[in-house]
């Protein structure tokens, strides 16, 4: 028989039916064993009667197939069930699990820790593993909406000689005899390939930061949303570029994840055509102005939210873009603002209180970025291989990346970054 999906059953009301899945739930009743079954599509339930022999030997959580007929009962999830004539047992859990997942997500009373130890039977739970069909849907609408805009998905070494950001945030690799580091970024890559003529490039994949984190907004292994085009007259063409991208990618999300977004009670924003914006400076008089903070240096974590709060009180938006920060803060890539030379044309977009993107106009002038270079105490020569491009002609250019885990923890109103990721790597776990 060819498979039902749980999902398609209550279509097939008075036929017979082939399930395959897990034992969600087991309720023994005289001779009557009501499970729950469920698969990749959800849960449904099945009745099985005067087998006691069977239903002795199931455990949530078994591994199970049957065969049965479905008819209506209103009393049943979903108005149906399926009346079991076969069943076989392809595997059971040997012992009790450490996790009980047919609760509720909020009645679990079970540490992120404990979750993240046993990640593979927590993803099993159906209000965690919304978490992913609903990230499925953001990168999906991205790659789709670039793809539409004539972008070229590519695909960048992770495996690089040196760092795109500055610093010491790399985690060294042993390759063969010297070191190489971990992609931080695809920034180079990205930028070289727009020179190479693509124009337009896009790309979804890992990076990797060595910072000593330990916060609930932190990863040292994340997926990376990153866009690089061509033939830009400034940073607000990016500005203009993310609004659409963002509309694209929340539309399809309300469209096609309604049930997950109510297990969260999560709201898709609306995105304006244009989000607003404020500089750097205006940020911290607001911040001073209205809410006594004091922020001289970069934006910290309750600046972002106090804007953000800032945000939706006076502008009605969720979404807030904080632009022209200073050289010393942002990359030797950096646009310089010809009005202020000190300022860059840079600029990070805050969504409900977090940063969830960093982007920018880049310099296209090879004497330019050869002295933005040396004026970080770097030497020209290690980056030939970036530079090369430069010298054979570069558009003025630009792009952005979004953090994956952080626009859907946002999104979805989770308390922790982790949450979002299947296998999160941080300062302590490297398992599972």
């Amino acid at each position: 028989m060819i498979r039902t999906l749980a999902i398609e059953v209550p279509h097939k009301l008075n036929e017979k039916v082939f399930l395959q899945g897990w034992v969600y739930n087991l309720r023994p009743i005289g001779k009557l064993c009501f499970l729950v079954l469920r698969d990749r599509s959800g849960t449904v339930q099945a009745v099985l009667y005067d087998r006691a022999d069977l239903a002795q030997q199931l455990r949530e959580e078994s591994v199970i197939e049957l065969v049965g007929y479905v008819r209506r009962d209103e009393r049943a999830p979903n108005g149906c069930e399926v009346l079991i004539s076969d069943l076989k047992i392809l595997s059971t859990p040997p012992e009790a699990l450490p996790i009980q997942i047919n609760r509720p997500r909020a009645a679990l009373n079970t540490r992120l820790e404990t979750l993240l130890e046993h990640r593979v039977l927590g993803l099993r739970h159906p209000e965690i593993g919304a978490i992913f069909r609903v990230q499925a849907e953001l990168v999906h609408g991205f790659r789709e909406f670039l793809t539409h805009e004539g972008f070229l998905e590519v695909h960048t070494p992770k495996i690089v000689a040196s760092g795109t950001e500055g610093g010491t945030e790399l985690f060294p690799v042993q390759y063969f005899d010297r070191t190489a580091y971990l992609a931080q970024s695809p920034q180079f890559y990205k930028q070289m390939l727009v020179g190479a003529g693509f124009e337009r490039v896009f790309e979804v994949g890992p990076v990797y930061r060595a910072e000593p984190h330990s916060t609930t907004r932190h990863l040292n292994e994340y997926i990376s949303l990153d866009i690089e085009m061509g033939f830009i007259e400034s940073e607000q063409d990016l500005l203009a570029l993310e609004a659409r991208l963002l509309r694209h990618i929340f539309a399809r999300v309300r469209e096609r994840c309604a049930r997950e977004l109510a297990i969260y009670s999560a709201t898709v924003p609306d995105v304006p055509d244009k989000i607003p914006q404020i500089t750097l400076a205006e940020a911290q008089e607001i911040l001073q102005e209205r809410f006594n903070k004091q922020n001289a240096g970069d934006l910290d974590p309750e600046s972002e939210r106090l804007l953000c709060r800032y945000a939706q009180e006076e502008l009605g938006c969720e979404l807030l873009f904080v632009t022209h920060y200073p050289r010393e803060k942002r990359p030797m890539y950096a646009m310089p603002d010809p009005e202020d030379p000190t300022l860059t044309r840079s600029f990070d977009l805050l969504y409900k209180g977090l940063e969830i993107t960093t982007g920018g106009q880049r310099i296209h002038r090879y004497e330019m970025l050869v002295e933005s270079i040396r004026g970080r105490g770097l030497d020209p020569k290690n980056f030939e291989f970036y530079l090369e491009v430069f010298k054979c002609g570069m558009p003025p250019h630009g792009g952005f990346a979004i953090g994956a885990e952080r626009l859907t923890m946002q999104l979805l109103n989770l308390a922790n970054v982790r949450e979002a990721s299947f296998f999160p790597r941080d300062r302590t776990r490297l398992t599972p």
